[in-house]
Parts: C-alpha cells; structure tokens; sequence
C-alpha cells in the first residue's frame, strides 16, 4: 500500500512577557489583567480559525517548550493552493497569530472590550512543501508596537513553528455501506482495491460470545407503539483472499427514548469493533466501542463517541473521541489524540498503554496527533464514507481493516440515529 503525503503543521510553546498593559476601570482606579486573560487566535488561509489560551510568563515561570497548541494537516492541493498568488490586497498567504488581552467583561455596567496586544505572521514558502520535518522559527518575536514607560521593549510572543511530514493511507468505500461495497486504496488518479465490506441485517443478534459484551439496558417496555429497534446490523471487512479481518456489530439497540421519537444520550445505541483472535475463525477479540445518539436543536446532530477498549476481563476504556455530525449534512469523524488531551484532562480520562501497532495507545510525543478520520454524508444521501488513517498507525493490511470497521460503524450510525416514526392511535387521527 502506498501513502499519500501529508504534512503537519504544528504550533505550539506559546508564552507571553513584557506585557505593561493596563484596563482602566473608571475613576474606582486600574485593573491589570491576570496571567489566564489571554488568548490567540492562529489563522491559515483555507482553514477554521484556532483559539488558544497564551500563558504570561514571569521571571519565576517556565516555560513548556514541548506542548503543541494547534495543528493544521495539508495535503498536497493545500500546498498548492497556499502558495498560489492571492488577490491584489493579499497577494501571498501567511501563518498569523493574532494575541489578545482575553475575556471580555465590564465593570460600573461600563463593557471592556477585549484588546489586540500584537500579531505575529509568517509567510507560507516553498520548503512547506519539501516533504520533511523543519523548525520554520523557533524562540521569542517582540509582537507589540508600544514600548514601555522605561524604554524597555514591548509585548513579546514565544513559539515554536514546525513542519513535519505525516502521510496517510487514503481510502474510499466505493458504494453505499449496506450495498456490502468494496473499499479501495486511493494514490492520485490509481485506485487499488483493498478490502470488501458484506453488510447484513439479522433478525437476532447473536455473535457469539461477545452478544452481551457492553450490551446496554433498553427496557423495551418504554416504546411507544411496540418493538421499535434497529438491531442486529453488522459489518465484516474482508481482505483480497476473502478472510474476515475485522467487524462492527450492534451490540445495543438503537431504540427510541421514553417521552421521545429518537435515539438519546440518555440512552444510546451502540456498536462493537472486533478484530479476529488468535483462537481460529469467527472468533473475534473487542478492540473499540462506539455509542451514536441524537441530538435535537436548530440543526440536528448525531453523537459519535469511541472508547479504546483494553482486555476483555478488565472491561477498561479509554474515551478517544466524540464528535458532532450534521445529521442533514454530514461530516468528519475522527480520532486525533492531541485534540483530546487538550480538551480532556487526564483526571477524567485515562491514558491507555500501547497494546499492539492498530491499539495507537500511547498519548505520547512520539504517537501524539492525527489517527483517523472519516467523512460521511447526511441522513437519506449516498454516503461512500472517505477515510483517512496516519502511516504510523498502520504495520499490516490487519491494522487498517479495523478502521475500516469503524468508519462503516460511524456512517450506518447516521441512518440508525433517524427518528422513528410514531404509529398514530385509533381515535386520535386528524379527520
């Protein structure tokens, strides 16, 4: 199998010093702002925008040197349409990190606005595109125009600027998941075939050992107008020899909530990823859990939750992941253990150890980052789910089959999370 190139452009080191700004607060006097009041927002041309929050670093602090704030990943279009020239008043593209005094409050009812301190920018070249690992900058950069009352100089901005190659194996499901479509290896214009993906619906679920495996506790005796459940769907991905090389299967049913016509989190379906185990065929070790429900709101979504699963006996998990998807119009599941540890804290979820080269355990620099990602589309389209799974997860066709099983788990979720139409009761029908 042959990757594609990707790069990884990593932010990260943020510290702020010689700030010497001050908010008035009235004729009651002046405020300085705390060291947790600033924030950054890193802009790249063709990207969401980044916020981060930047320490204020003292004499008496240290600063971190090996934290990553933000990443962007760029595949080889990116390149080409950053370094393409832009229009008259942007004719070139920059990296920019724009700093600011952070939240916004009041005071005496009187709004104090949040203030731009400095922007650092960086302009996009061609080394990005060189294909390996570059320190673009790497230390402080004075960022404020005024200088203090004593001449000293003004605000100044540490980071580190980085670039480091992080191909990936694309691959696209070539029809509908329950069309059993098979899955093949994009590179260019070149599409090798891979695996083959059999869907089937059973009336009763029953895998083997593993049907009561995080099976859920749906009272059926809450639905309303009978049995109303979407169970026993399961996936099984193939190799080119026709062996099964992993698979999801519905372990929890997706049901609708008591009071309501949908999946919810108070309640959710959920699916089983198995790899093949070493006892012989059809029989499967747990490798990850995903949970789906639905959101409700001005644009409904659909939940997409995945534990890292550790031996069976144990029962450990390891929440990896839990995403929004549009459910009108889709979009991007995906597993990137840097996000994680930025948003969870280690208090609330542990950090698996590395179990085999498909577990990506390890939360550490070395593994840290993208892992996989997934894109499907919205309730009722064609969805041919587009995944993408980093090289350094991947030593065997095996470790890629097993991603294959989830992203078909996270787009067949999207139609399991559809609401369930209610059956109308005699004597209530509108006439």
């Amino acid at each position: 199998m042959d990757p594609q190139a990707f790069i990884r452009l990593s932010i990260g080191s943020l510290g702020l010093r010689n700030i010497g700004i001050e908010v008035s607060t009235g004729k009651s006097g002046i405020q300085r702002l705390s060291s947790s009041s600033y924030v950054c927002e890193i802009r790249l041309r063709g990207f969401p925008v980044q916020t981060s929050p930047v320490p204020l670093i003292t004499s008496a602090d240290v600063l971190h040197t090996q934290n990553s704030t933000s990443s962007f990943y760029l595949e080889e279009s990116d390149l080409k349409a950053l370094l393409a020239p832009g229009c008259f008043y942007n004719p070139h593209a920059y990296l920019e990190i724009i700093v600011f005094s952070g939240k916004k409050g009041s005071h005496c009812g009187v709004s104090v606005k949040r203030q731009q301190i400095g922007v650092f920018k960086m302009q996009v070249g061609p080394e990005w595109c060189e294909g390996k690992s570059l320190i673009l900058f790497n230390g402080w950069i004075g960022i404020g125009k005024n200088k203090h009352e004593n001449g000293k100089p003004g605000a100044e901005l540490h980071l580190k600027v980085k670039l480091d190659p992080d191909p990936r194996y694309v691959f696209r499901f070539e029809d509908i998941t329950t069309s059993s479509p098979q899955v093949v290896l994009l590179q260019g214009s070149i599409k090798q075939p891979i695996f083959s993906c059999k869907f089937s619906k059973d009336r009763v679920s029953q895998i083997d050992s593993l049907s009561t495996f995080w099976s859920g506790s749906n009272d059926e005796s809450d639905l309303e107008g009978g049995r109303r459940e979407r169970k026993g769907w399961k996936v099984k991905i193939h190799d080119l020899s026709g062996s099964a090389v992993a698979a999801a299967f519905i372990t929890t049913p997706f049901v609708p909530s008591s009071g309501c016509d949908w999946v919810a989190r108070s309640n959710p379906g959920a699916w089983l990823i198995v790899r093949p185990d070493v006892g012989g065929s059809e029989s499967w070790q747990p490798w990850g859990k995903l949970e789906a429900w639905r959101e409700r709101g001005i644009k409904d979504t659909i939940c997409c939750k995945f534990h890292l699963l550790s031996e069976p006996q144990d029962r450990d998990n390891f929440l990896m992941s839990e995403i929004h998807i549009n459910a009108e119009k889709g979009g991007e599941f995906f597993i990137d253990t840097e996000k994680h540890m930025r948003t969870v804290t280690s208090a609330t979820s542990p950090v698996p150890s590395p179990q085999s080269s498909g577990d990506f355990g390890a939360l550490s620099p070395v593994v840290a980052g993208f892992v996989m990602s997934c894109r499907v589309q919205g309730e009722g389209k064609r969805s041919k789910p587009l995944v993408q799974l980093a090289l350094r997860h991947v030593t065997c066709v095996e470790d890629a089959a097993i991603f294959m099983a989830l992203a078909a788990a996270v787009d067949l979720s999207i139609e399991a999370c559809k609401p369930f139409r209610r059956k109308i009761r005699r004597g209530f029908r509108n006439t």
